[in-house]
C-alpha cells in the first residue's frame, strides 16, 4: 500500500520561507516521479513542481525562482523549499507520486497517489 505523508505547512509571513516534506512509503520511491500541487480555497488543484527519477525538475510559472522540488531516495522523501512566500501562496498543499519513468507530467490525473494535504499560509 502506497503511503504519502506531508508536513512541514504553518502560517508565515510574506517573504519568509518554508520546507514542505512528503515520506513516501509503498513503493520503490526511486522509480518514480513526485510532484507537488496545492489547492487555494474556492481553487482547482493546481500544478507547483515535479521531480523525475532522473531529478530533472519542471515548474509552474507562478513559482520559478522561488521554489525549489528536490529529493533524498536513500530516505524515501521529496521536499518542496519555498523562498519568498506571497499571499497567494496561501493553499494546502499536496504530494503526489506519478508514473516510473522519467516523465515531468503537471496535470493532476497523472498522478495516481496523493498525500492528505499540509496546510501553508502566508500573511502580508
Amino acid at each position: 500500500q502506497v503511503q504519502l505523508v506531508e508536513s512541514g505547512g504553518g502560517l508565515v509571513q510574506a517573504g519568509d520561507s518554508l520546507r514542505l516534506s512528503c515520506a513516501a512509503s509503498g513503493r520503490t520511491f526511486s522509480l518514480y516521479a513526485m510532484a507537488w500541487f496545492r489547492q487555494a480555497p474556492g481553487k482547482e488543484r493546481e500544478f507547483v513542481a515535479v521531480i523525475n527519477r532522473s531529478s530533472r525538475t519542471n515548474y509552474a510559472d507562478s513559482v520559478k525562482g522561488r521554489f525549489t522540488i528536490d529529493r533524498d531516495n536513500a530516505k524515501n522523501v521529496v521536499y518542496l523549499q519555498m523562498n519568498s512566500l506571497k499571499p497567494e501562496d496561501t493553499a494546502v498543499y499536496y504530494c503526489a507520486s506519478g508514473g516510473a519513468g522519467d516523465n515531468l507530467y503537471s496535470t493532476s490525473r497523472r498522478y495516481v497517489y496523493w498525500g492528505q494535504g499540509t496546510q501553508v499560509t502566508v500573511s502580508s
